[in-house]
């Protein structure tokens, strides 16, 4: 029986737990939802999005009982109690230990796909523990060579050329290999995973007027022209590189699938500022299907239950789409 026929099981990673990502969970019960969805993480958090309605009820998973709609709750116990808002590194490997079930789960077809709830990144590495963001972490787990991170929202699609970089090591990062082989994914996933028969991806130039015919940096002659060109003899779909300052003129955006930025504050500030609270982060290049929030932990918010479900909702929205056609 194929995937596209049956309901589709969801895992939802809980996240940072003194941030809003409990929150967030806690309100899935809320609304129906077209698939099961597992949340994962301490079952003592379940309370902490209830609001006025009082204590959600939500079944404990049971991966054997026969797939079925609502929402239930895979118990990962915190390593020691939580405070909401006060981050502890003790709890750090909890972290972890959560996306590693919801990745195993993908990997062997327990969960058509994994939703993620917002991290904290430096208590992460507070606890000794190298990490550098979800994209990254899932890439190593699942052996993927090239993980694309790309937001969608406010009818943009916005992929990134490299992720969580200090801006002073971009250049050195962004090789003709690099651009290649990202390019290579967005068009392959946006494929198989959008139903775009032809993917047209407009890239954006690394420095001010695409480097000026080189006078403002030779990027764009010396890696990025000769790495279109190779993808256009291969058929692929590429405008630019152009300059990023015009890269999302509606002139521009009309005909184009997807832009793609060469680092994170290039490309992010225009899709947040377009749909902030609502944007969906996907992973493409992965094995599995992926979809998380646009925002952070928001640890001011947390235990506040006035924390805004919207990313969150339309990220499982998203992911319910993606499996129906991974």
């Amino acid at each position: 029986m194929s995937r596209r026929s049956v309901t589709p099981t969801i895992a939802i990673t809980s996240g940072e737990p003194a941030g809003i990502g409990p929150d967030l969970c806690s309100s899935l019960a809320r609304r129906r939802w077209p698939a099961r969805l597992v949340v994962i993480g301490d079952a003592g958090l379940q309370s902490r999005g209830a609001g006025r309605r009082g204590r959600p009820t939500f079944r404990a998973y049971e991966p054997a009982v026969p797939v079925r709609t609502g929402v239930e709750w895979l118990h990962l116990p915190l390593a020691v109690r939580c405070v909401p808002g006060r981050l502890d590194p003790r709890n750090a490997r909890y972290v972890l230990a959560v996306l590693d079930r919801a990745i195993a789960g993908c990997s062997r077809a327990e969960f058509a796909a994994m939703v993620t709830a917002p991290i904290q990144k430096s208590v992460i590495n507070d606890a000794g523990i190298r990490f550098s963001g979800h994209t990254e972490y899932l890439a190593r787990r699942t052996r993927s060579r090239c993980p694309v991170m790309m937001l969608t929202g406010g009818g943009l699609r916005v992929a990134l050329a490299t992720t969580h970089l200090p801006l002073a090591r971009v250049s050195r990062a962004l090789t003709a290999e690099r651009i290649r082989a990202v390019i290579t994914v967005l068009d392959s996933d946006l494929r198989r995973l959008y139903g775009i028969r032809r993917p047209r991806v407009l890239v954006c130039g690394v420095n001010p007027h695409a480097g000026e015919a080189g006078h403002l940096g030779r990027e764009e002659i010396d890696t990025l022209q000769p790495a279109l060109a190779a993808l256009r003899r291969r058929g692929l779909r590429i405008e630019g590189p152009v300059p990023a300052d015009t890269a999302f003129l509606p002139a521009r955006l009309s005909g184009c699938d997807v832009v793609l930025a060469m680092y994170h504050d290039q490309g992010l500030p225009v899709l947040k500022f377009a749909s902030f609270g609502h944007a969906v982060n996907v992973t493409l290049g992965l094995p599995i299907v992926r979809t998380s929030v646009d925002h952070g932990t928001a640890l001011d918010l947390a235990g506040t239950r006035t924390a805004d479900p919207g990313s969150l909702y339309a990220a499982i929205e998203q992911a319910i789409e993606l499996a129906q056609r991974a």
